[in-house]
């Protein structure tokens, strides 16, 4: 062992147990371990940052735009209803639901597609069930992980161990010739998942919105039903209001000041008026259903829509002119050219109509308007903005660009047309050229956190190339368990792949592994493909941190730490191991 190897143990060591307990921040962590390999000598300027130009930063940046897109025009919440529509608001039968699924689209595309796509479903999901999205997100990419030892193409790395398979003389990898034992490992691991695994899942809060810094609840909002709605002539059990918009209508408006009793057998008529009640993001979607309207948007509407508008919420707070008043008696939209969507006051439900409302000091606006307005509320001590800008309309115009760019990204490679991380950055380009989503946007909404992580993490892979520090660690195992058996060496193989996937990509292990394996395996008359299968299964056993992409794309929406992958890992490790080692010998004779 060199003193170069021995250094970079060393600092392997020292960012595991930093990663384990947190006590800076992850990408700090990873930017310290890349600048310490400079600092030794163990790495050049150039190898070290070389991990941010890599095809794995340019693919998740690449999957994190095309997200974001389908997030803002509306795509993800459409999926998020059709999940909700078939499950309800059970947790269990939504983590049932969106496990299955997303282990069965990781089987027929990339697993790290597969997390993508889902993630911003299972994020809406979650708000719309009020349940911790930590509860789904970290099953959600442990399922899309579980199904890559299935396909060919449900990982790159099978890809790369295939294309290693015949550099040896051997017949590359058929498209389903993991399945045998991949389908079992996905059967068994979505089990776990669902059975033992998930209640070592902590429940941690995933949304830093208002509702939880600002104590908010509930909005009290007006909603008109517009002529020709398909709701006329429907009760409001039949409309689904609470169902598919998760709101309740409190009273019912009309011909004027009429009221009629809300109750679920009521039926709705023309231009009647809801008082309704719900949270902020269900109000904001009644704007893009069909047949009903907001009353200010109804009264106020442009001809032409303003792209510069916004969303706020804001505060009526100490000395403003608002207290005691109604917006009515003050001409709020007259004074500032701001529409009030709803209104909020904690711990009391609002029955009255908006322009009857006396407000008082913490009473809660939801407002839409120009954002020099909004500043303006600010200048004039009339409200306190808290929130501006994160609740924009999705545009629903631009969906189907945003999905079809999105499975023309996975289709071209899928099938091999283009590199991943290609495919992935010219579909980035494609929403942003169609404005499925905006520049501005896309910087907002991407989590650079992980980005910086991965870029710096990549380099301790390299390092462990450079230093042949992973070469060693194969020859020790060879020399342990050699000698007890071809069992015991496809043993030592899959701990060695297992262990080096955590600080490595799972391309970069097999790259490094599978070699040893091959070479090990003609010298002991075995046959070689048994250990290239169990290689190929081990690469994607990342379940013990978050650095697989589909588990670091999870790790900082579900406000995880490194610890909870162990814990939740482990097990399934150990249950995947136990099968790859009695099905991998079956299927794959070790015997020549």
């Amino acid at each position: 062992m060199t003193p170069e190897t021995v250094l970079l143990l060393a600092i392997v060591a020292v960012a595991i147990v930093l990663f384990a307990f947190e006590w800076i921040p992850v990408d700090v962590i990873g930017v310290g371990v890349m600048v310490t390999l400079i600092l030794t000598g163990i790495l050049t300027p150039e190898q070290a940052f070389a991990g941010f130009g890599s095809d794995t930063v340019m693919m998740i940046l690449g999957l994190l735009i095309m997200t974001a897109a389908l997030l803002r025009t509306g795509v993800v919440d459409i999926a998020g209803r059709e999940i909700l529509r078939r499950a309800g608001t059970d947790p269990y039968r939504l983590l049932v639901l969106i496990t299955i699924s997303v282990a069965v689209l990781s089987a027929l595309i990339s697993n790290t597609a597969a997390a993508a796509f889902f993630l911003p479903i299972v994020m809406g999901v979650a708000i719309k069930s009020r349940t911790s999205a930590s509860r789904f997100l970290l099953p959600m990419a442990f399922a899309a992980i579980l199904a890559s030892p299935v396909t060919l193409i449900s990982t790159s790395t099978n890809m790369v161990v295939s294309g290693l398979m015949t550099d040896y003389g051997l017949e590359p990898m058929g498209m389903f010739e993991l399945a045998p034992v991949g389908i079992p490992i996905m059967i068994v691991g979505l089990v776990y998942i669902l059975t033992i695994g998930r209640r070592l899942i902590p429940e941690r809060h995933t949304t830093r919105d208002l509702t939880r810094d600002f104590g908010l609840g509930p909005y009290l909002s007006e909603v008109v039903v517009q002529p020709g709605s398909r709701l006329v002539g429907k009760t409001l059990q039949e409309s689904g209001f609470g169902r598919d918009l998760d709101l309740t209508v409190l009273r019912i408006l009309r011909g004027g000041e009429r009221s009629v009793l809300a109750r679920a057998e009521s039926r709705l008529e023309e231009d009647d008026l809801l008082i309704v009640e719900g949270r902020r993001e269900e109000i904001l979607k009644i704007k893009d259903t069909a047949g009903l309207g907001i009353r200010p948007d109804v009264e106020y509407a442009d001809p032409e829509p303003d792209d510069e508008l916004v969303l706020a919420e804001a505060i009526v707070m100490p000395r403003s002119p608002l207290i005691g008043r109604t917006l009515r008696s003050y001409r709020f939209r007259e004074r500032h050219a701001l529409q009030v969507l709803a209104v909020h006051r904690h711990g009391e439900t609002l029955r009255d109509k908006l322009s009857r409302v006396r407000l008082r000091l913490g009473d809660a606006l939801l407002l839409q308007g120009p954002p020099e307005r909004l500043a303006e509320l600010e200048r004039l001590n009339v409200l306190r903005v808290v929130g501006a800008g994160s609740e924009e309309r999705p545009r629903l115009r631009h969906a189907w660009p945003s999905i079809g760019i999105f499975a023309f990204a996975i289709l071209a490679a899928t099938f091999e047309i283009v590199p991943l991380a290609v495919a992935f950055m010219t579909g980035a380009v494609l929403v942003l050229a169609t404005r499925c989503i905006t520049p501005q946007e896309a910087y907002r909404d991407i989590e650079w956190k992980v980005l910086i992580l991965i870029g710096s993490m990549l380099a301790l892979g390299t390092a462990m190339e450079e230093t042949g520090a992973a070469e060693w660690m194969a020859r020790r195992i060879i020399e342990v368990a050699g000698g007890y058996g071809p069992l015991w060496l496809l043993t030592g193989f899959f701990v060695l792949t297992v262990g080096l996937t955590q600080p490595m990509s799972n391309q970069a292990a097999a790259i490094v592994v599978l070699p040893l394996a091959i070479r090990t395996a003609l010298a002991a008359d075995l046959d070689p493909r048994t250990f290239a299968m169990m290689i190929a299964v081990a690469a994607s056993v990342s379940y013990l941190t978050p650095l697989e992409p589909a588990a670091l794309m999870v790790y900082g929406p579900g406000r995880y730490r490194f610890v909870d992958f162990l814990k939740v890992g482990a097990p399934l490790t150990i249950l995947i191991y136990l099968i790859a080692i009695l099905m991998v010998p079956r299927v794959w004779p070790v015997a020549r």
